[in-house]
């Protein structure tokens, strides 16, 4: 019995997908989970963040998103195709990366069971995500100072040099 239970937690480890993905702020993920969904009595799918409070980053029925639960960190800035939950294809959109961003994003399917309203949670897909800093702007403009400064330099010595030379 404990060798059972040992292979079957074995196999729930490994079927979990794990990835790690960097970013740049500003820019937009496409933080894929799949799931065979076909007969599947009323799926939901849940985005979550564990760091968060409240932890739903998106929550999609089969009629359709499930947005008030939603941390307001996310709002606006999610999307899941219309059909997700027919193709199985859970893929969930998040634009405008920030910085805060940063974080490991669960991809859980819920299903009923049987006549009565129990569900089942399966743990999909756990997604690590760094959003980084471009380059910041302060350091960029201090760039572009510098180089005018030394170009303004070398004309203005280009210019004075015959008042430098002996002679």
């Amino acid at each position: 019995m404990k060798v059972l239970l040992l292979l079957v937690g074995i196999l729930l480890h490994v079927s979990l997908q794990v990835s790690a993905v960097e970013m740049f702020e500003g820019e937009f993920i496409l933080m894929s989970c799949e799931f065979p969904t076909f007969g599947v009595d009323q799926p939901t799918v849940v985005w979550t963040r564990s760091n968060l409070s409240p932890s739903i980053v998106h929550q999609r029925q089969t009629d359709g998103d499930e947005l008030k639960d939603q941390n307001q960190l996310y709002r606006g800035r999610t999307f899941m195709k219309p059909d997700a939950l027919e193709t199985g294809e859970l893929t969930l959109n998040l634009t405008k990366l920030q910085v805060s961003d940063t974080g490991t994003y669960t991809c859980t399917v819920r299903t009923s069971i049987g006549e009565r309203t129990s569900t089942e949670e399966r743990r999909v897909t756990d997604i690590e995500l760094l959003v980084k800093e471009r380059f910041p702007s302060w350091a960029i403009a201090l760039l572009v100072l510098l180089v005018l400064v030394l170009i303004i330099s070398a004309v203005l010595l280009y210019h004075f040099w015959k008042y430098f030379m002996p002679g």
